[in-house]
């Protein structure tokens, strides 16, 4: 137990910070419940897709600039495909927006591997090209999202035996993200993949003399960060009921969020729960500062501050840990 506490340390107490913020919330706005934490999770869900398709990314040595845009890009695919078409339809159609998802990523991390360009100037370059391609797609915001679909991010879940007390404080939402989550990383933690995206994070050279395909690691990498950010595409929709061509605010989110929840800037380090707390964490403070009347104005002043000063932090880490 006392091994296990010291290994997971920062994380824990990020749960710790979690918990003291929301009864903070509570005593800011004694009314905030069952409502409040189905509002919380809805908000954080797509910054919570972005910031695991970015967890994937940096852990193995790299960084994406473009996953606001590829979530752009397949948020409008999506609903496009989805506009009229059957109820059966929204299946098929879920399916080839998570594999436009893999093949952007590919995509991104086949330049990288083949130009040797740096990550940052590639996904940059990518950011724009995705934009382009979902202004192409859908040049104002349209389309349509399947009922089931939006369904499935509404409300609380029903287990029957379980009484509604109890089951009115988990949000099909929430529910949703950790099946989504753990589909994708508890086999990848598990495969021989997920240890050679650590390992080319945590030492290039050392990987590829141990026998790992690095340029083939990197490029899974991203197919695995374009599948994250294809579900976070699919998550806009569903919220909203059509697809929206301009990307969100969640590149320098999800990079505050990974570096807040514990993933070295320089790779190989860290895992996913910890940056999804992060999340969690950073939509709450924004939420108490609602709470407290701030002008809206200055929480978005506030809440950039907050991002740059732990990215910048988090980047003062990797310069002390490249050095050492």
């Amino acid at each position: 137990m006392i091994r296990f506490v010291r290994r997971n340390a920062w994380v824990i107490g990020l749960f710790v910070i979690f918990g003291l913020l929301l009864v903070l919330t509570r005593v800011i706005q004694p009314n905030y419940g069952p409502a409040g934490i189905a509002a919380l999770v809805s908000a954080a869900l797509p910054f919570a897709f972005a910031v695991a398709a970015q967890t994937v990314v940096v852990i193995a040595g790299g960084i994406d600039l473009s996953i606001a845009s590829m979530m752009a890009l397949t948020s409008v695919t999506a609903a496009v495909l989805m506009d009229g078409a059957s109820p059966e339809f929204a299946i098929v159609a879920v399916a080839l927006t998570l594999l436009l998802g893999l093949a952007l990523g590919a995509i991104n991390g086949a330049l990288i591997v083949i130009t040797r360009v740096p990550d940052i100037v590639v996904t940059l370059a990518m950011l724009f090209v995705w934009q382009g391609a979902a202004l192409l797609v859908l040049q104002s915001p349209g389309g349509a999202a399947a009922d089931w679909l939006k369904g499935l991010i509404v409300g609380p879940i029903s287990i029957p035996g379980v009484p509604a007390e109890i089951t009115q404080w988990v949000p099909r939402s929430l529910v949703l993200l950790v099946a989504c989550l753990a589909a994708v990383f508890v086999p990848l933690y598990r495969s021989k993949l997920g240890l050679s995206i650590y390992a080319i994070g945590s030492d290039n050279l050392a990987a590829f003399r141990s026998g790992v395909a690095v340029g083939r690691t990197r490029i899974a990498a991203y197919a695995i960060a374009g599948l994250f950010a294809a579900m976070g595409g699919l998550i806009l929709t569903m919220s909203t009921g059509i697809g929206a061509p301009i990307p969100g605010p969640y590149l320098l989110a999800s990079v505050a969020a990974v570096v807040l929840g514990g993933v070295a800037l320089t790779g190989g380090v860290g895992g996913i729960v910890g940056p999804i707390v992060a999340v969690f964490i950073l939509r709450l403070v924004r939420t108490d500062l609602t709470f407290l009347a701030v002008d809206p104005n200055v929480t978005t002043i506030i809440e950039g501050t907050i991002m740059v000063i732990v990215v910048m932090l988090g980047a003062l880490v990797a310069l002390r840990r490249r050095s050492s």
